[in-house]
């Protein structure tokens, strides 16, 4: 997983602004399969809560949500939600 990619989607996730998963993988150059696999790691890894809003043709989180990447001296990581 491309660190840079999650970025990427969390940023147009949180403005509700992916377009739909065919248009993502356009924009980002990617496979609609890989887009799949990153939402999938984002939602199963991360613990982002997302869905596919049809309404709105985006993914949304359905709670609000933050992407936090840190490194402390003990070498634990925090990815994920909040």
């Amino acid at each position: 997983m491309d660190i840079r990619i999650i970025q990427y989607l969390h940023e147009k996730i949180a403005l509700k602004k992916t377009g739909s998963p065919r248009q993502l993988a356009e924009q980002l150059k990617l496979s609609e399969r890989s887009i799949y696999n990153y939402i999938l790691f984002m939602k199963n890894e991360m613990g982002a809560p997302i869905l596919f809003d049809r309404q709105k043709n985006s993914y949304v989180y359905t709670e609000e949500c933050k992407f936090v990447l840190s490194h402390s001296p003990d070498k634990t990581r925090n990815l994920g939600p909040k």
